[in-house]
């Protein structure tokens, strides 16, 4: 029987303890604190039915109440704590017992309790329930009533986990195959002879010899791709096929065969010259990936997206993903930030955001786009960019800067050829022997006026008036949070959802949020 079936629902009880914090220590607690909101209506935001559906046993040991978990949930996403350093917290700090309604001589409760509950909620139907409680708080005050703009915006943040080299990641992933595919612990033992697999370091080689390392590699993957022969991934066993899934990621991620007739094997397996696009860095958290959010930062984790209504500051919606990936891409995320939104919005974005079928998304939602463009990059650097050459879709018909006039192919390519040789502007449009080609997008119109439109000073002047706040919502959540705790997408997409919970609380109570007829109000 799991720990799961030892609980039912803890419910708050509406009388205070003797010593209860509340009542003797409340004047130290700053009016128009998260502690002092949480103190007088955590209750009504967090209620016992809210979490019912996360215990369906009517026996068992209580757990902790709902409002005291939520609120603690909270506080914690909110100052950046671990879970051993949030529930010292509860049980010291005396904002923290009065915002949960605990006596000053409760002990508070295990630190795993908090992963007990972040299990349950993920594990729901409503894995994002606490940061929907926080936005209907934020719905009921009508701040975003009339707020017609959004500004959206991306970090990146820090793994917790090390990344691993190449040699790491293939001895840990036959290990985990020794571990988890019954049978494959004799075969790695008797057949699999790169390195001791028993051994917890990394193989004895001089690492300083290229042979030497080249040699390893080669019979690492030799070992991997014995066990990948010998045991069939399709097995009912959901552990096995996973540790055999990533061995087989990894033998084939960072390796490259190289035919050699002098070799008994015909060749072998050495390190590419090449990074695979969306290379597994570690296979303790295999979704963590490498980012480059500018061309000279490169972060190893995973990207924070955000949607802000840049009067109010506060976040409309957030979600976590991988930090490279086609659905990891700022416009994808973007768009889908923007699902639930009424037609009619300014979305703000920089450049990431600024592709052709974003903006016809947009468009197509009814929205208007307030975006950087994607930066043109001329063929010869100085020379011609995409502008200049003259464009008319109902002809199909594109006309360079020498005035020679070529017709749309089906796919969109427009091919000058042999007219470029003796052409005087040749130097300053290609370097091609064979001529100018010209492809253009299937939303070139759209780029072309939105590049147009970002000349304008209207443009400039809201760009700079709304887009700052997005930054600062970044900053508010990246303070003191940029490297994360958790492993994997779903682990952490709750936190963000907390983080940002607990953000926009903070910013509610900034812009006088209280509780008057039963009502969330800004005063």
């Amino acid at each position: 029987m799991g720990r799961e079936a030892w609980f039912m629902q803890g419910v708050a009880v509406a009388d205070r303890e003797l010593l209860d914090a509340d009542s003797l220590v409340r004047h130290l607690v700053p009016a128009g604190s998260v502690f002092a909101f949480l103190a007088d209506h955590r209750r009504v935001l967090f209620p016992d039915g809210m979490f019912a559906d996360l215990f369906t046993s009517t026996a068992g040991r209580p757990s902790v109440p709902a409002d005291v978990v939520a609120s603690v949930i909270v506080l914690q996403s909110l100052h950046g704590l671990s879970d051993r350093e949030a529930v010292e917290a509860l049980r010291c700090d005396l904002r923290w017992k009065v915002a949960c309604g605990l006596a000053l001589t409760d002990a508070g409760f295990h630190p795993t309790t908090l992963t007990y509950w972040r299990r349950r909620l993920a594990a729901s139907e409503k894995p994002n329930r606490i940061f929907d409680a926080v936005k209907w708080v934020v719905a009921e005050t009508g701040v975003l009533r009339g707020k017609t703009r959004r500004a959206l915006d991306s970090t990146v943040l820090d793994d917790a986990v090390a990344t691993q080299d190449t040699v790491t990641q293939l001895v840990a992933a036959i290990r985990r195959v020794a571990r988890e595919v019954p049978g494959a612990a004799g075969v790695v033992a008797a057949e699999c002879g790169a390195h001791d697999y028993t051994d917890p370091g990394k193989p004895a080689i001089a690492w300083d010899d290229e042979l030497a390392r080249d040699a390893l590699v080669d019979a690492l993957v030799a070992d991997a791709r014995l066990l990948l022969d010998r045991f069939d991934s399709g097995e009912d066993n959901p552990q096995a096929a996973e540790a055999l899934a990533l061995l087989a990621l990894v033998a084939g991620q960072d390796v490259e065969w190289i035919s050699d007739e002098q070799h008994p094997r015909g060749g072998s397996w050495r390190i590419a010259r090449r990074v695979a696009a969306d290379r597994m860095i570690s296979t303790v958290d295999p979704e963590s990936r490498h980012a480059h959010k500018t061309v000279h930062r490169r972060q190893d984790g995973f990207k924070g997206h955000v949607a802000v209504e840049p009067d109010t500051g506060i976040v409309t919606d957030c979600v976590l993903t991988k930090a490279t990936g086609a659905d990891s891409r700022e416009g994808v995320v973007g768009l889908r930030l923007l699902e639930d939104e009424e037609p009619g919005l300014e979305v703000l974005g920089d450049s990431t955001y600024g592709t052709g079928d974003v903006r016809a998304a947009l468009d197509e939602a009814g929205h208007r786009a307030v975006i950087k463009p994607v930066p043109l990059r001329p063929a010869v650097p100085g020379g011609f960019t995409i502008d200049e050459f003259t464009v008319d879709e109902q002809t199909g018909t594109v006309t360079c800067p020498a005035g020679l006039t070529r017709t749309l192919t089906r796919n969109r390519f427009a091919v000058f050829g042999a007219a470029c040789r003796d052409c005087p502007l040749r130097a300053r449009c290609t370097t091609r022997a064979e001529g100018r080609i010209v492809h253009l997008h299937k939303h070139d119109a759209l780029l072309r006026a939105a590049r147009r439109r970002a000349e304008t000073p209207q443009f400039q002047a809201a760009y700079r008036r709304h887009r700052p706040m997005v930054e600062r919502s970044i900053a508010w959540l990246t303070r003191g949070n940029r490297r994360l705790r958790y492993r994997g997408v779903t682990k952490n997409d709750a936190w963000l959802h907390h983080r940002i919970a607990a953000l926009n609380l903070r910013r509610l109570l900034t812009l006088g949020l209280t509780r008057r007829d039963r009502s969330w109000v800004l005063v």
